[in-house]
């Protein structure tokens, strides 16, 4: 149940985070092996004007990408692929507005279980409920 929160710059149209939305769903599905049915992603653009590299104003397409997901279900291995390949993808789309900054971050947050989960319930007592 990971979700996954993109902060870019520039704005972008509708088609371009429904496209971001799905590839970042779709690698979070193929590489961590999560469940695609509860794997939220939330895009939230901001004005170049916001975002600093160096202490000085973005000049290029600028993002930060944070995926949490429950502690210990994914390996190193695992991990460092989806940055690879998150990186990739961001920098796949947001080229037509120019390079993307290599100050642009893909974060993977892993939480215990026991600190988060959906509908109600955390994972660890999803868990629990599957071991009995």
């Amino acid at each position: 149940m990971p979700t996954v929160v993109l902060k870019l710059t520039p704005l972008q149209n509708p088609e371009r985070y429904e496209a971001l939305a799905r590839a970042l769903t779709d690698l979070t599905v193929q590489l961590l092996g999560k469940r695609r049915e509860v794997t939220a992603v939330v895009i939230d653009d901001l004005p170049a004007a916001r975002w600093h590299i160096g202490g000085a104003p973005v000049a290029q397409p600028t993002a930060l990408l944070e995926i949490s997901i429950t502690e210990g279900t994914n390996t190193e291995e695992e991990k460092a692929a989806f940055i690879a390949a998150a990186f990739a993808e961001l920098q796949r789309q947001l080229e037509g507005d120019g390079a993307l900054a290599a100050a642009s971050y893909v974060v993977v947050r892993e939480l215990p279980a026991s600190d988060w989960g959906y509908g109600g319930r955390t994972q660890h007592a999803r868990r629990l409920a599957l071991a009995a």
